[in-house]
């Protein structure tokens, strides 16, 4: 019956070692995550804005911005967000250089 215990035991410390070590790291990536989805939204925020007031038509940069809403749309994780966010500040900065000239 002793063995019984000692397994129990084990099994227990086992588990709060895999929770001392997940918890802080499954927090840590959520933050990260949740952050990039946040540039990303704004990102887009400030290439729509641009497109707005660009009085030129560039198809480039709204090609650019459907990319950007359409990752933003799908989901996923800090990568794909990474990537929506850059692709609105490509379109971005296509519609303010077409805005200053």
């Amino acid at each position: 019956m002793s063995w019984v215990i000692w397994l129990a035991g084990a099994l227990l410390l086992v588990a709060a070692g895999f929770a001392t070590a997940y918890v802080p790291r499954r927090r840590a990536r959520d933050l990260r995550v949740r952050v990039a989805w946040s540039s990303a939204r704004a990102a887009i925020d400030s290439a729509t804005v641009s497109r707005d007031a660009c009085p030129a038509d560039l198809p480039q940069a709204d090609e650019l911005l459907a990319r950007a809403e359409s990752l933003a749309a799908s989901g996923g994780g800090a990568d794909a967000a990474d990537e929506a966010a850059e692709v609105a500040r490509r379109a971005d900065q296509l519609w303010r250089a077409a805005a200053s000239d």
